[in-house]
């Protein structure tokens, strides 16, 4: 009887998290369709620019669409539903991961076409399926300063996506950049801010997806959006197995197309932490692991049905932060409404054809949501006493690099390009790396940080006789003190404790003991000392 009671509380402790919320089904797939409308973009990009490197013709290219649409829906449901040892069960979209594409070019580029590139993303994928539960095990060394970096990194990374949308999606139309284009993103924008504001909690939730409508009716009442070619690919098309070909295999490819999978275990490892931190569940190195074995497989399986590399969207992380839906089934609802549309061309005809303006409006919020929710984590941190700061710092500079000069690392070696031109692997590499080096090796060294100009302040006392030089206008403040309501309050805020004589001392031998470094530590001393901090 006991353990049958052990066993419900488990049961109930286990549906306790949030991502496993049910919502009514029609509702589901309508937030599951806010998140496809989100990713739609980017999901197609990837076949877009792979096809044309191929040298495919529109019929070949609208395979691979529907085919990356199709195998990215079986990845959604595998990654967010789960089943034992696959799927993080977390509400993460999953799709064609961005950072094999200048791998498969250069693949391409050699000249042996689709089935070389299919080839090597099945063994790279198969041998990073069987190294996914190592990977997961560095968990630990994603503390608050590096996942707030690398979530920071990700908005802010993400953001040249949601201008160039806005812009136009097309570089090369004559139109890109106008002011039309730029004023639809901004109205679309304005409607996204204006639903939010509506007390109606179905309203609000689904601001993003209601502004995606209503900026696209809006152009096609202008004749600014053209759905006249959604027929153009059929009704139903079932994705053809090996359509181009049986894959070939080259030891260079696969090595190549090896380092893009580490490139994607940082990627998805970053963007689990984020959508845990948003969520506000657990996530440990096991769920880690059963993530990326859900990536590998998803990646495995893909070439098969004419698709690439799986990984996890970040610009949906951002979605689930704004409209506050944590539910994985929402996402596993999705999941299925991107394996309709990969088996019906019409309807992804009809989502293609929303304009690239309007995605751009909704694409700002998103992604500026992402960044906030970063910058929030970063909020948590402790920077006293430590090199926090300069790991936040040069974290983050790594990561802006690649997205504010893209040609950057042009000169370096192929395979540095590869992995450091993403800026999430490089913020995510760069903050694990420092974090590694000043919060863990030597770590318990005495006064070990305290020499470097960028830690912060341990925190100061001030001694009641100072206190009356000050009464007497004998300068004792530190620059950027001020006296608020009788106390002295330092730079950042904070209240500079007065004390006595004997405290003093004790706190100054502290400090040079090593044993103070924070505020906390001081109060500590003061504590122990058995001595009241004096009146003021």
């Amino acid at each position: 009887m006991e353990k049958q009671m052990s066993v419900s509380k488990q049961s109930q402790q286990k549906q306790r998290r949030p991502e496993d919320e049910r919502l009514p089904v029609g509702t589901s797939f309508a937030y599951g369709f806010q998140h496809v409308l989100t990713m739609y973009g980017g999901i197609i990009a990837v076949p877009l620019i792979i096809g044309k490197a191929a040298g495919l013709d529109d019929s070949g290219i609208s395979v691979l669409i529907a085919s990356c649409l199709f195998m990215g829906g079986l990845a959604t449901i595998l990654q967010s539903w789960g089943v034992p040892f696959f799927g993080s069960q977390l509400p993460l979209v999953q799709g064609v991961s961005f950072a094999g594409v200048a791998t498969m070019t250069a693949i391409l580029a050699g000249g042996d076409g689709l089935p070389e590139v299919f080839g090597a993303v099945i063994v790279a994928s198969a041998i990073g399926l069987i190294v996914a539960p190592g990977f997961a095990l560095i968990v630990k060394f994603f503390p608050p300063v590096v996942t707030g970096t690398v979530i920071t990194t990700i908005g802010l990374s993400l953001m040249p996506v949601a201008a160039g949308w806005a812009m136009g999606g097309n570089a090369e139309a004559p139109d890109y950049g106008s002011m039309r284009n730029i004023l639809i993103a901004v109205g679309t924008l304005a409607v996204v801010l204006l639903l939010s504001r509506i007390p109606v909690a179905m309203i609000s939730r689904l601001s993003i997806l209601l502004a995606i409508v209503v900026g696209t009716i809006v152009c096609l009442i202008f004749g600014w959006a053209d759905f006249s070619n959604v027929l153009d690919r059929g009704v139903f098309a079932f994705p053809e197995p090996f359509a181009f070909g049986m894959p070939t295999f080259s030891a260079a490819a696969i090595i190549s197309m090896f380092i893009v999978i580490i490139v994607t275990f940082a990627e998805t490892t970053a963007d689990i932490i984020a959508v845990g931190e948003i969520v506000k569940t657990k996530v440990d190195s096991k769920r880690i692991a059963n993530g990326l074995r859900a990536d590998m497989l998803s990646s495995a399986v893909s070439p098969v049905f004419n698709s690439f590399t799986q990984s996890a969207f970040a610009q949906n992380v951002g979605l689930v932060a704004i409209t506050g839906v944590k539910s994985r089934f929402v996402v596993t609802a999705g999941g299925v409404i991107l394996v309709v549309l990969g088996l019906l061309p019409v309807m992804g005809g009809v989502v293609a054809a929303i304009p690239s303006p309007v995605l751009g409006g909704a694409g700002i919020v998103l992604f500026g949501t992402v960044a906030a929710s970063g910058i929030r984590t970063l909020s948590k941190v402790e920077y006293e006493g430590n090199l926090n700061m300069i790991i936040v710092a040069v974290s983050l500079a790594f990561g802006i690099i690649p997205v504010v000069a893209p040609e950057f690392y042009n000169a370096f070696p192929s395979w540095v390009g590869i992995i450091l031109h993403s800026g999430i692997s490089s913020a995510t590499i760069m903050a694990v790396l420092l974090n590694l080096i000043f919060n863990h090796i030597g770590a318990k060294s005495k006064d070990r940080s305290d020499r470097s100009v960028f830690v912060a302040g341990t925190g100061r006392v001030v001694r009641r006789e100072d206190l009356q030089r000050l009464l007497d206008h004998e300068a004792i403040l530190a620059e950027g003190d001020t006296i608020k309501d009788g106390r002295i309050v330092d730079c950042n805020g904070e209240e500079v404790p007065v004390v006595t004589d004997d405290q003093h001392e004790k706190i100054a031998e502290a400090v040079r003991n090593g044993e103070v470094k924070t505020r906390d530590d001081v109060r500590r001393v003061i504590e122990e000392t058995g001595t009241e901090t004096p009146d003021r």
